[in-house]
């Protein structure tokens, strides 16, 4: 009950009244007045009303919010994003860093102070930190939102990082002649995802969830429905990253070539099926990094991921004098400032144009 509660001690020597708590395994204390103010240790009691109701709240509080760990089990039963690509992230952001350093911990403990020095101890990008900031956040929002703790600013706002938007490593930009060395090492169907990923600027998920249904013959149209992370099939990232691209006819002419060739051509097969799998998913993104490692490597040109080719997009969309609200259309960004920060809108024969001019970058390396 006393330690609940707190005390009341006189320094004799100060003549001033202090109340005693326990914080956290600590023992705090805050003044409360002279003698002379309060002559009793009643009187001294009944000024101290504040601070134990604080104590009381605090203890309260601290008996009543789960661990971070329990938390957890709830928010994936509860709040988890669908998406396997989000979920798959958030796991290992829980199993490699929360959970080992603060799973135990009552929820209340997870204050700014703590947590910005622990990110700052941590070896990892400022990017990476404040992904785990964020889900830290989203922890104490959930927390709040089930009533585990009372509604206030959530504590995570005030952790700073710095570099919080800046990459270790700079993403590779491949030119005109690199990536045309890299396509004379690529076989099939490896080459094509290249070009399909260099000329749309698609993320490899998006590339190698194409179906052959998603190419509008007749209409130029390119349709982006679906995403495929370790071989499940899911949406796209965003909303905006659905809408449709228009198709060179250069490369509409690589398509057919390719579904010509195809052991799976029907409108329902995958663009690029893999035949290990008969036909039922399509090459791995694994297998394509592998693929543009080695097609690099006896390329003699620096390393190649499979994002390398989404940057290499933007990039050449910059070369060909591409303004930048078209890039943020063709880049299929929700927000302009992902791509630059500046506003505007485009009209799609401008769309086609610039895709048209990275296209023929690609195909002929002019």
């Amino acid at each position: 009950m006393r330690q609940r509660q707190g005390s009341v001690v006189l320094d004799k020597r100060i003549k001033t009244w202090n109340f005693f708590f326990w914080e956290n395994g600590k023992r705090r204390s805050k003044k409360i007045g002279t003698v002379s103010q309060y002559p009793t240790k009643a009187s001294a009691w009944r000024a101290a009303k504040p601070l134990r109701d604080a104590v009381e709240n605090k203890v309260r509080v601290a008996n009543t919010a789960p661990t971070v760990s329990i938390l957890i089990e709830q928010y994936r039963a509860e709040r988890m994003p669908q998406r396997y690509s989000t979920r798959r992230s958030y796991e290992a952001w829980f199993r490699n860093h929360i959970i080992p350093r603060w799973g135990n911990c009552v929820l209340v403990e997870l204050q700014a102070r703590a947590v910005e020095l622990w990110l700052d101890s941590l070896s990892l990008s400022g990017r990476s930190k404040s992904s785990l900031r964020g889900l830290l956040r989203a922890l104490w929002d959930y927390a709040q939102w089930r009533g585990d703790v009372s509604i206030q600013r959530n504590p995570m706002e005030l952790v700073a990082i710095k570099g919080g938007t800046r990459r270790i490593h700079k993403p590779h930009s491949l030119t005109a002649e690199e990536f045309q060395k890299l396509l004379a090492h690529l076989r099939e169907p490896f080459r094509t995802i290249a070009l399909v990923s260099v000329c749309f600027g698609l993320r490899i998920s998006e590339c190698l969830g194409l179906r052959w249904s998603d190419v509008d013959w007749l209409d130029f149209k390119l349709h982006i429905r679906r995403g495929i992370v370790r071989q499940r099939v899911g949406e796209t990232k965003t909303e905006y990253s659905n809408r449709p691209l228009s198709i060179d006819a250069g490369m509409l002419e690589v398509l057919k070539s390719l579904k010509q060739a195809s052991q799976f051509p029907t409108n329902e097969g995958w663009m690029f099926a893999a035949p290990v799998k008969l036909g039922r998913l399509p090459w791995s993104a694994d297998a394509v990094n592998d693929a543009y490692c080695k097609a690099a490597k006896a390329a003699e040109i620096a390393p190649v991921s499979t994002h390398s080719m989404r940057h290499t997009y933007r990039s050449w969309l910059d070369a060909v004098g591409t303004p930048i609200a078209v890039q943020q259309k063709l880049m299929r960004h929700a927000d302009i400032r992902t791509t630059m920060n500046i506003y505007g809108d485009v009209v799609t024969d401008e769309m086609a144009v610039a895709s048209g001019k990275v296209t023929r970058l690609a195909l002929n390396g002019r």
